[in-house]
């Protein structure tokens, strides 16, 4: 029997925290430079909230800036990650392409189910080759209600998914996974929080651990 395996990126396939801080100072210096901005740059409580859409994000770390200066903020932080990624300066978690070798081996199709936006996923799928193994990568900003949820039951209906887990660090991951009838396996890496992975059915400390189960 076939089995499908959906991945969040962030802080489960991707070490965002490698280019999250540069990418940040450098915006909030770009604010800063239009005198929109004058204490230290938030970057605790970006990693407080990590894992929500970008929209969650600018509206937490800039409550009292317009929705334009947000939209705008959001264009060049999206730019710098890029840039980043491009450069070389993140990384992916150890052992991401060797489980993904072993997965595809063992009859697994994989997918990727992300808060990121497509063209940040693009560069980071496209810089590390993850479409040698991955079928399809898709995006919150593809759907309407930027539900993680949601997300996940596009990727069952269209590949008539019937059996599978969703790996994630974040609890919107397990509720994707519960919500949709998969199995949740919770990720203990950077931005995971003990109160949330408590709720999934399976805790990982490496990928490797995968291995156990398919």
């Amino acid at each position: 029997m076939t089995q499908s395996i959906i991945f969040d990126m962030d802080g489960t396939l991707f070490q965002t925290d490698k280019i999250l801080e540069l990418s940040l100072e450098d915006t909030f210096n770009h604010l800063r430079a239009q005198n929109k901005w004058e204490k230290e740059t938030p970057i605790d409580k970006y990693r407080e909230i990590m894992g929500v859409p970008l929209t969650k994000v600018w509206e937490t770390l800039l409550p009292d800036h317009s929705i334009s200066d947000r939209e705008q903020t959001d264009s060049y932080f999206l730019e710098r990650l890029i840039d980043n990624i491009k450069s070389g300066k993140g990384a992916l978690y150890p052992n991401v392409k060797k489980i993904f070798s072993y997965l595809k081996e063992n009859n697994c199709m994989i997918y990727i189910a992300s808060n990121g936006l497509i063209a940040y996923l693009n560069a980071i799928v496209s810089y590390y080759q993850l479409d040698n193994w991955v079928t399809e990568t898709f995006s919150i900003q593809q759907i309407e209600s930027l539900n993680k949820s949601n997300l996940v039951q596009n990727i069952i209906e269209k590949y008539g998914i019937t059996t599978g887990a969703v790996v994630g660090d974040r609890l919107s991951d397990i509720n994707a996974a519960k919500e949709n009838r998969l199995v949740s396996i919770g990720c203990n890496f950077d931005f995971a929080k003990e109160e949330e992975l408590s709720q999934a059915d399976i805790v990982i400390d490496d990928l490797m651990e995968l291995k156990k189960f398919y």
